[in-house]
């Protein structure tokens, strides 16, 4: 069975983490939500107020190793690029082949972590300037690097996250039980 690891601080967009997790589970992946920077709270707070509780702090799923890496964008994307340990967990999986993905502003943390140099990439338009080049796609894959724009995004992501860890038909299986419609 895949693992995936989601990282969930204070500020995290809601769309971009929920839709993910559903999918990805929904899939059959393992989902990890690991709560960053709450010392031992599990919740965290979203930028629309929603309360989510991690299964997990970072500290105890930092040794793992996962098949697909998630960041989140929304304001606590700011606490994650300062992170050594999200930014060293993000360097560990891109160097093993692991899959990485970020959406809204996400793709600064993977920018910080300096796994975007030479790479396609999407993001928020918020920070098209920390990110000049990026595309206007929904979702871009480049390698084992997926980025998506945002939360109007997230459920279009998530399917692609699904596809890379599980494959078409998985994608598929997910997209009918959803009622999305192919392309999101």
């Amino acid at each position: 069975m895949p693992k995936a690891l989601v990282f969930l601080t204070n500020g995290f967009e809601e769309m971009e983490t929920v839709a993910p997790v559903d999918f990805l589970r929904r899939a059959g992946v393992e989902v990890t939500l690991a709560a960053v920077g709450q010392g031992n709270d599990l919740h965290a707070t979203g930028r629309n107020k929603m309360v989510l509780r991690a299964d997990t702090t970072l500290a105890d799923a930092a040794e793992d190793t996962y098949d697909l890496v998630v960041v989140p964008g929304g304001p606590g994307h700011a606490a994650l690029r300062v992170n050594e340990a999200v930014l060293g967990i993000i360097r560990r999986h891109a160097q093993a082949g692991a899959y990485v993905a970020a959406i809204c502003a996400g793709p600064t943390v993977l920018l910080s972590a300096g796994v975007l140099e030479g790479r396609a990439y999407t993001a928020h338009f918020s920070v098209a300037e920390e990110l000049p080049g990026l595309r206007d796609d929904s979702v871009v894959q480049d390698g084992k690097i997926i980025t998506s724009r945002g939360a109007g995004t997230a459920h279009t992501f998530a399917l692609a996250l699904v596809e890379a860890v599980c494959g078409k038909e998985a994608a598929q299986k997910v997209a009918a039980a959803t009622c999305l419609a192919p392309g999101g």
